[in-house]
């Protein structure tokens, strides 16, 4: 079992920045591929981005430029960097984590890739 808890989530205006975490226990965290995903009311959940055990990261389009992942594994811990945030960007956030082998990108963007989710955090972006 891994258990995962989110922080860092609030509200910022639009163009700023906001660094969520997500500390992961119960299990070698070097070990797990972890992915944060994003869902908005009214809307499926979709992903953000991934990364692998190596640090090789991949990010949906909206995502490239302006978020960043990142993990610390002496910390147990996976961070989302999100820059220049834009109201559509308002959601909750969750952070996932699988066990599995990662076949390909693709593979892991997908939500049924991921045994493991946090409880997820608000995130709001004003205008």
């Amino acid at each position: 079992q891994v258990q995962l808890v989110e922080s860092g989530g609030g509200l910022v205006q639009a163009g700023g920045s906001l660094r969520l975490s997500c500390a992961a226990s119960g299990r070698t965290f070097s070990g797990l591929v972890m992915g944060w995903f994003r869902q908005a009311p009214g809307k499926d959940r979709e992903i953000v981005g991934v990364i692998r055990r190596s640090g090789l990261t991949y990010y949906k389009d909206f995502a490239k430029g302006r978020f960043t992942i990142s993990r610390d594994n002496a910390k147990n811990t996976v961070y989302l960097q999100m820059n220049t945030l834009k109201p559509e960007d308002t959601a909750v956030y969750y952070c996932s984590a699988s066990a599995r082998p990662l076949v390909n990108f693709v593979h892991g963007m997908s939500v049924t890739f991921y045994d493991y989710w946090g409880q997820g955090t608000q995130v709001t972006v004003s205008s």
